[in-house]
């Protein structure tokens, strides 16, 4: 499996823009779709974005759309996460995770069960 490292959470004032890294160490992202969830205390894990393996597509919560926008660079080994005008509900811990071969369709459907590899989360606090 593949190790995954978030980093990029901070505390921002609402309306503030942050970009997360998701950077894998040792074997190459390639072949392998990533995702982003994210944990509010108290609140389930919920499917942020999602990119496939080949670039092609990408997917995103459908009350995020607009806001955050998901990329990769696979020579880094690392998948950003792009979160503009941040809202109060918007806080949580960040986590990124890979599925290898995953077809679109899944991707698409950005669930936890379908992920095996996962980092350890960065804090995203928005507050006035």
């Amino acid at each position: 499996q593949v190790q995954l490292v978030e980093s990029g959470g901070a505390l921002v004032q609402p309306g503030s823009s942050l970009r997360l890294s998701c950077t894998a160490s040792g074997r190459s992202l390639e072949h392998y779709a990533i995702a982003w969830f994210r944990q509010a205390p108290g609140k389930e894990r919920e499917g942020v974005s999602c990119i496939s393996s080949s670039e092609d597509s990408d997917y995103y919560r459908n009350s995020l759309k607009g806001r955050f926008t998901i990329s990769r660079d696979d020579a880094k080994k690392t998948v950003y996460l792009q979160l503009d005008t941040l809202k109060p509900e918007d806080p949580g811990v960040y986590y990124c995770a890979a599925a290898r071969d995953l077809v679109d369709f899944f991707c698409s459907l950005i669930r936890p069960s379908d992920f095996a590899s996962w980092g350890q989360g960065t804090q995203v606090t928005v507050s006035a």
